[in-house]
C-alpha cells in the first residue's frame, strides 16, 4: 500500500526535492532529441544567439522537476497523474554545472464530487539553482487517492480509453510559409506542424527517464491504473510538440536560405500557461500538432525583439483534442535588423 496519499498533503505545507546536477551532456542529449535550437545543443553556436551561451531546454527543466517529484513523492502514492499545468515561468537560464532543487508548497486540495475517492492538490514548485536562484515557478494540480475511501492504487476504475468507430479525416500538413519575422507574423494563422505515433518503445524510455509512474512504464500495471493502459507521460507530449515545432522552424529557415534570405531569429520562451492534458495519449496513438498565432507585441527590454503569443495544440487520430497550451516566445523583429 503507497505510503502518500490525498490526506497527507496539508495546504500551506512546504517540502524540498532534489537536489540534481545538470550536466552538458544531459542538455544536450534531450535537446537534440526534443528541443534542437542553437543555444540548447551547440556551446560555440550558442554564443551568437538570443542567449549568448549554452542552456537546458525550458521542457527539459519541466522534466528535471518530474522526476524530482517521481522520484521522491508519486512512486509511494496514490497518484493519478494531473490534468495540466495552471502556469510555468522559466525565470532563470539553466546552465551546465547548475544544481538544482524543487520546493513544493501545497497550495490548496479539494475532494472531488464526483468521484469521491479521488481529491485534487494544488501545488507550487520553485526549482531553485545554487544561488537559491528560481529558475522555474510551476502550478498545477494533481490527482491522488484517499486512504479514508479504502482505495488501493490497483483498485481504481480505470477510465477505458475513447474508440470511436472510425478514425477521423487526416489533417493535411500545411506548405512551408514564408520566413516570417515579428511584424510578417499573421493573428490567427495556423501552422501544422507534424505529427507523431507514440508507442510503447518511446513512451517508456521518456517515462524512466524522467517520469517512471507505473502508467507510463509498466503495461500490465497501466491496464489496473485510472488509465486502463499503457500512456505517454505528459511532460513527453509537451516535448514532442517541441520536437515538431523545432523541425518545422528548420524547414523554414532552410527554404529561406535557399532563396537567398536570412531567416528571423528566435529565442527563449518565457513561459506558458494553460497547459492541458485533456486526454490520455495511449500507446498506438498518432497526434497531430497544430500552433496558431494569437497575438504580437514589442518587447520593452530587448531592442529588435518582440514577443509573440501562440495557442498550441494536440488532435488524436479520432479527432479528440488531447493536449493544449498558450506559449509565447521571443521572435525578432524585421524593422530593426
Amino acid at each position: 500500500m503507497p505510503r502518500i496519499a490525498f490526506e497527507d498533503f496539508t495546504p500551506g505545507s512546504t517540502r524540498i526535492l532534489g537536489p540534481i546536477t545538470v550536466t552538458k551532456e544531459e542538455i544536450i542529449t534531450f535537446a537534440r532529441e526534443y528541443d534542437p535550437q542553437p543555444f540548447h545543443i551547440d556551446e560555440v553556436a550558442a554564443k551568437d544567439t538570443f542567449v549568448g551561451t549554452l542552456i537546458a531546454s525550458g521542457w527539459h527543466t519541466c522534466a528535471l522537476n518530474m522526476k524530482l517529484l517521481a522520484d521522491e513523492v508519486l512512486l509511494d502514492s496514490t497518484s493519478m497523474g494531473s490534468p495540466g499545468i495552471d502556469e510555468l515561468k522559466w525565470a532563470r537560464p539553466v546552465r551546465p554545472g547548475d544544481n538544482l532543487r524543487s520546493r513544493m508548497t501545497v497550495t490548496g486540495s479539494r475532494v472531488s464530487k464526483s468521484r469521491p475517492e479521488i481529491g485534487f492538490v494544488n501545488f507550487q514548485f520553485d526549482v531553485l539553482n545554487q544561488n537559491d536562484e528560481a529558475v522555474m515557478i510551476q502550478k498545477n494540480c494533481i490527482m491522488f487517492g484517499l486512504k479514508e475511501t479504502g482505495l488501493a492504487v490497483n483498485g481504481t476504475r480505470p477510465l477505458p480509453p475513447a474508440q470511436p468507430p472510425s478514425p477521423a479525416p487526416e489533417i493535411a500538413l500545411a506548405p512551408i510559409s514564408a520566413n516570417p519575422y515579428l511584424e510578417d507574423l499573421v493573428v490567427n494563422q495556423t501552422d501544422v506542424l507534424g505529427r507523431f505515433t507514440f508507442t510503447a518503445e518511446n513512451i517508456i524510455p521518456f517515462a524512466k527517464a524522467y517520469d517512471p509512474q507505473r502508467f507510463h512504464v509498466d503495461p500490465e500495471a497501466a491496464k489496473v491504473s485510472l488509465f486502463g493502459d499503457l500512456c505517454a507521460s505528459g511532460w513527453q507530449t509537451a516535448a514532442v510538440w517541441m520536437k515538431l515545432m523545432a523541425a518545422h522552424r528548420d524547414r523554414i529557415r532552410a527554404d529561406a536560405l535557399a532563396r537567398g534570405e536570412r531567416p528571423a531569429r528566435l529565442g527563449p520562451s518565457p513561459g506558458f500557461k494553460n497547459l492541458k492534458w485533456l486526454k490520455p495519449i495511449y500507446a498506438g496513438d498518432t497526434i497531430t500538432y497544430r500552433s496558431t498565432v494569437t497575438g504580437t507585441r514589442a518587447s520593452a527590454t530587448r531592442p529588435g525583439w518582440g514577443i509573440a503569443s501562440h495557442h498550441n495544440s494536440g488532435i488524436n487520430q479520432y479527432g479528440e483534442e488531447v493536449f493544449s497550451f498558450d506559449g509565447a516566445v521571443f521572435w525578432e523583429r524585421r524593422s530593426e535588423r
